[in-house]
């Protein structure tokens, strides 16, 4: 059951991208149909928790390391699960109404369907690595929801802050992690919650702890980082109601109510997270107040609450983090509510400035009675759930917790701050729904549609349902998560609305009373118009985070690049060259490297003579290409059949026809690129040859030796290992054939003992393809803004008189070489394909060589026939190719999962077959066949590319040697 909450939210998302653009409410009703169901799911799963059961479902990744996709459901996480779907589902309904007929709803059900599901991923992992990969997908789908109208710069600004912040957060937290994973020596969160005295007692206990808060208090946007947050207002408001009630923002406070059992109590943790609760707590309330976008209050807001949650969390207490829990809760019924309203506001008035709205209760008077009641829930006014969960942060903020300043000045910033919050809540009230009529608004404001409103009804319907009967609505099932969190140590603890008169209650009077005149004595000071608080300016992070970014991005960035950047290729790979020498030789130098004794043995005078010719074509190459770089690529290529005969005489078959095709794609493309390369800088060659350029020769040449040597180094120090040594390369010839069922090593290792890595290489190896293309596309300038009219003119008159220049240049033409034989050698090349990939598990070949050969074919076709010759008889479609060839090599490893097995596990079998008898078969095939398929589309993405640029090209040289001609005959 628990694999519903993944796969039917990312399932969903993939499908409802493809709904057409004017299908608004099918989409609509899909997504909620997603949401709805997983809802039901959470539901269904709650008598099984409730009894202090845990479902878990778990997949085999890599056993070995303690990495499995594990979903874990405690009484805990069912609660977050129940917020994040049923919030989830109103938001998609109230959104139904909210979004513009022009706004591509498809992408945006899409992307909120896979944001729920990351939330979901996130409060249900089982492992520590697995919540990591999904707190990193939160931060990601995130940024492309608040980026989602990236026509609006406020919106592309917003987004990139929220990433960068949380992200550089979550890769602290990955550490912290991996540390809490050393610590324990598992990575399951069994185990975890199992081991506090050995997290607590570990000597990195401090690196740790501050290494989650950083990822726990960026993503819940605590200070200092609490800046982003209010930037995200720029998302719609469906996505800004969902992120700051159930979602994103709680993701920061989840993690630190479920490693509470195991890092709380501690006094860094006691002054680290309270000092950040509570600053936080009164300077997001204190902003609040004088914001003037609904939603900036309501974001300030947010901040405020979940720096309270963060106090409770803090205190070490078993009732302070019931407190937490229960407040998580009701700010997310009560803040859900609030921005729903917000948004309702906007959408029938057209701005959400306080300084253009009030009044608005005459006009929408439903409405404004549904916000107030939130407003006055967030305020924490009795018999509503704010109310409940604020009066028991008192009740703990009163307590001795530990001795000293901070414990002490918890009562007093906790009222100060609830004061705050009652002024912006009441703020909220005043200055929208009553005072004079509106006359400015850029619509006429009426009751939005019923069903818009319906989620937000049910909310305050459930704000006042809990405040008044808490322990019958609410209590079980905060019992239920609060028993999954303290286990033994859950104290009692009542949820009654009356205590009697005692001091909690007292502060809430004081909150109340001084909230609502601290907002009538600021009220003439407020209606200036004043944007931003009137002091703390220095205390913005936005201008910390923009100082920052312009000394990291602006400052240092461009002294690196005017130290280190250039434009010309060979500073570029000097460098590079001189960082893998240096990344090679340090660790060997610590190690205490020792060079083997050298043995010279009988050299072989073909051998050598082969080796000398090799060695002849890279000296001459390098030596050319400052004269004639065709020359000195093909010397390159001279070079690269000698290493490929190389690999044939040291055994390595395989290596050596991979090399071989390998060399005849590399050199086409290359030199279809050839032409592109800026023209080398002259040196003088004469005998006064500068210093300068004297120094510089001499170093590339020592850089160049140095490497060079080092390989050999290394590549003589693995041959030479005694034999008897136990080595990784005797593992996998011994277990080739008996657990990848195979004979040709190279390729068993590839498909199956390295899958997880060849899928890798194979996703970089598609995302590069799409990079070089997607540069070689900027090449291409509009016809509009290449030539002059007249320099048009003269193309058409000369594309008329040479039709047959339109379908592109044939090399076969220029070569003398009959078209018909490139293409009659496309099928063979296909066989050839055919035969090396069938091969591969057994002889050299595989799916590698194959779709390189296969590529060769079409490279022939495009030399035979011209560009649009070839692309007028075959299909070609690469990003096709290359997203069956991802999919195919994902659905080999998931596949593996449905019989039992880890990721990617393969399976042979001998087939009997009538007449041929048994067959060699491997399920690793498959995934070599997705290797294929993405190669080959890969290659041929690029040919196509280069193909495209030599034509146009050839084309514009054709027409300036034609001008002169024509330009006479007129």
């Amino acid at each position: 059951m628990l694999s519903v909450f993944i796969l039917a939210p990312f399932g969903g998302s993939l499908i409802a991208i493809f709904f057409p653009s004017d299908q608004r409410g099918a989409t609509a009703w899909f997504a909620g149909a997603i949401a709805l169901i997983c809802f039901l799911v959470t539901a269904a799963l709650y008598p099984f928790v409730a009894t202090g059961g845990v479902l878990r479902f778990e997949l085999a990744w890599i056993p070995e390391l303690g990495l499995n996709f594990k979903l874990r459901m405690d009484g805990f996480a069912w609660l977050f699960s129940a917020l994040i779907t049923a919030i989830g589902f109103l938001v998609v309904l109230y959104a139904r109404y909210y979004m513009a007929e022009e706004d591509p709803v498809p992408r945006f059900f899409a992307l909120f369907l896979a944001f729920m599901g990351s939330m979901l991923g996130v409060v249900l992992s089982g492992n520590l690595i697995l919540l990591a990969v999904f707190w990193e997908l939160t931060s990601i789908v995130s940024f492309l929801l608040i980026g989602y109208w990236h026509h609006n710069a406020h919106a592309r600004d917003g987004a990139r802050i929220a990433l960068t912040m949380t992200g550089m957060g979550g890769l602290a937290m990955l550490v912290g992690l991996l540390l809490i994973g050393r610590a324990v020596g598992s990575y399951d969160l069994d185990a975890v919650l199992a081991s506090g005295d050995a997290i607590r007692n570990d000597p990195l206990y401090n690196v740790i702890l501050i290494l989650i808060l950083l990822g726990a208090l960026t993503k819940s946007a605590q200070f200092p980082f609490h800046f982003w947050l209010p930037h995200a207002m720029a998302a719609p408001t469906p996505v800004s109601a969902y992120l700051h009630s159930a979602t994103m923002v709680k993701a920061g406070v989840f993690l630190l109510a479920r490693l509470w059992p195991v890092m709380a109590g501690t006094e860094a943790w006691f002054w680290i997270v309270g000092l950040a609760g509570l600053t936080t707590l009164l300077l997001g309330a204190y902003f609040a107040i004088f914001q003037q976008d609904l939603k900036g209050l309501l974001a300030y807001s947010t901040i405020s609450h979940l720096g309270l949650i963060t106090v409770l969390l803090s205190l070490g207490s078993p009732l302070a983090a019931i407190a937490a829990v229960f407040h998580i809760v009701n700010h997310a019924t009560f803040k859900a509510s609030l921005f729903m309203a917000a948004g309702i506001i906007d959408h029938e008035t057209g701005t959400r400035d306080m300084r253009r709205l009030s009044g608005l209760f005459h006009y929408m008077p439903i409405t404004a009675t549904l916000a107030m009641v939130a407003s006055a829930a967030m305020a924490g006014v009795p018999l509503l759930n704010g109310f409940l969960s604020k009066e028991m942060f008192f009740a703990e903020a009163i307590e001795t917790h530990l001795v000293n300043a901070l414990d002490a000045a918890t009562p007093y910033v906790a009222t100060i701050a609830s004061m705050f919050a009652v002024t912006y809540s009441l703020r909220f009230i005043h200055s929208v729904f009553f005072g004079p009529l509106p006359s400015d608004l850029p619509k006429k404001p009426h009751e939005p549609p019923r069903w818009m409103r319906a989620p937000v009804d049910f909310l305050v319907l459930a704000c006042l349902v809990v405040g008044i009967i808490p322990a019958q609505t609410i209590g079980p099932f905060l019992h239920t998560a609060v028993v999954s969190i303290l286990r033994e140590e859950t104290p009692v603890y009542s949820l009654a609305v009356w205590h009697g008169l005692n001091i909690p209650l007292i502060m809430s009077f004081v909150a109340l009373s001084g909230g609502v005149g601290l907002y009538f004595l600021m009220r003439s000071y407020l209606a200036t118009g004043i944007e931003g608080p009137p002091v703390f300016r220095l205390l913005e992070g936005q201008r910390i985070f923009e100082r920052v970014l312009v000394t990291l991005s602006w400052k240092w960035a461009r002294s690196l690049e005017q130290s280190l950047g250039t434009r010309r290729l060979q500073p570029q790979m000097r460098l590079l060259v001189f960082l893998a020498l240096a990344a090679g030789a340090l660790p060997l130098a610590i190690g205490g490297f020792r060079l083997p004794p050298l043995v010279i043995r009988g050299v072989d005078p073909a051998f050598a003579l082969l080796w000398g010719i090799g060695i002849a074509c890279a000296v001459g190459s390098a030596f050319l290409a400052k004269f004639h770089r065709l020359a000195s690529l093909v010397l390159l290529g001279g070079a690269g059949l000698v290493t490929c005969l190389t690999f044939v005489w040291l055994s390595a078959p395989d290596l050596a026809v991979t090399q071989l095709l390998v060399e005849i794609v590399t050199t086409v493309l290359i030199l279809l690129g050839l032409r592109w390369l800026p023209k080398r800088i002259e040196e003088p060659e004469t005998a006064d040859i500068p210093l300068k350029v004297r120094f510089r020769r001499l170093r590339d040449f020592l850089l160049a030796a140095a490497a060079g040597g080092g390989i050999a180094l290394v590549a003589y120090t693995v041959m030479t290992r005694p034999s008897v040594m136990e080595t990784i390369a005797s593992f996998f010839l011994a277990q080739a054939y008996h657990e990848g069922g195979g004979t040709n090593v190279v390729n068993v290792i590839l498909v199956d003992f390295r899958g997880f890595d060849t899928l890798g290489e194979i996703a970089v190896l598609c995302i590069v393809a799409l990079t070089v293309f997607a540069l070689l596309l900027r090449f291409r300038p509009h016809p509009d803004s290449l030539e002059t009219p007249e320099q048009q003119k003269v193309q058409k008159a000369y594309d008329d008189d040479h039709p047959e220049r339109a379908e592109g240049d044939s090399v076969a033409e220029y070569l003398h070489i009959p078209s018909v034989i490139m293409r009659w050698m496309f099928p063979v090349t296909g066989m050839l394909a055919a035969y090396l990939f069938l091969r591969g598990h057994d002889l050299p070949g595989g799916g590698f060589a194959a779709g390189i050969a296969m590529s060769i074919g079409f490279i022939l076709q495009y030399m035979s026939g011209g560009t649009r010759w070839v692309e007028e008889r075959l299909r070609i479609h690469p990003l096709r190719w290359m997203s069956i060839g991802l999919l195919v090599g994902l659905a080999t490893g998931v596949g593996s999962w449905l019989f039992g097995y880890p990721f990617l596990t393969s399976r042979s079998e001998y087939a009997s077959l009538p007449v041929i008898g048994k067959v060699p078969l491997a399920s690793a095939i498959l995934f070599d066949l997705g290797v294929f398929s993405l190669v080959l589309g890969a290659t041929v993405l690029l040919l196509i590319a280069l193909a495209h640029q030599s034509v146009r090209r050839t084309t514009r040289a054709h027409m300036r040697t034609a001008r002169p001609e024509r330009e006479a005959a007129q």
